[in-house]
């Protein structure tokens, strides 16, 4: 076991805030999940893992389609006795896999191109844009013809506008985006 300070929960906390070691597994967050019975870690065992500090586990997390399942709901901040932001840590271990080049294979397939394309879109448009999105989702994904047959029906229904909506102050959300990359 490596007991250091340059952990990966230490990282969390030092860029984060969040103090992963206030966790002290009562498993609220992980019974409230509605996504846990998907993942293969619960966001208990996640924190579990970061208490550890053990390389090897980090490496495991960091290579989990958990972290990339996660969708930020905050249900386990909601009930949460210690108010540990769990959706801040696995945001934090999404940009540390994609730096480390330690992404699920699984989640490389679908679930990766999908968080690039969805912030790709957000950085263009500051909202989202479901042409957009979708075009450049199954450009990265290869899945050009999945669903295909939606596209009209959601066109005539009018859930596909043509032309993007933009927010107003563009530069304040290249300016977030330009922020969080120094972080990282």
């Amino acid at each position: 076991m490596a007991h250091c300070f340059n952990t990966l929960s230490n990282d969390i906390l030092q860029d984060t805030g969040v103090n992963t070691s206030r966790c002290y597994q009562c498993g609220k967050c992980s019974a409230g999940c509605p996504l846990a019975k998907d993942m293969d870690y619960t966001s208990s065992a996640v924190m579990r893992m970061l208490q550890v500090e053990d390389d090897a586990i980090d490496k495991e997390l960091l290579g989990s389609q958990t972290i990339w399942i996660c969708v930020s709901c905050e249900m386990c901040i909601s009930r949460c006795p210690m108010q540990v932001d769990i959706p801040k840590v696995m945001d934090y271990l999404r940009q540390r896999s994609l730096k480390e080049g330690l992404q699920n294979k699984k989640a490389n397939k679908s679930i990766i191109p999908f968080h690039r394309s969805f912030l790709d879109m957000i950085r263009f448009t500051g909202r989202s844009y479901e042409v957009g999105l979708i075009v450049d989702y199954k450009l990265r994904s290869k899945n050009l013809f999945q669903d295909l047959m939606l596209a009209p029906k959601m066109f005539f229904k009018g859930k596909l506008p043509i032309i993007p909506e933009t927010v107003k102050d563009r530069k304040g959300i290249r300016s977030i985006f330009e922020k969080t990359k120094k972080m990282f």
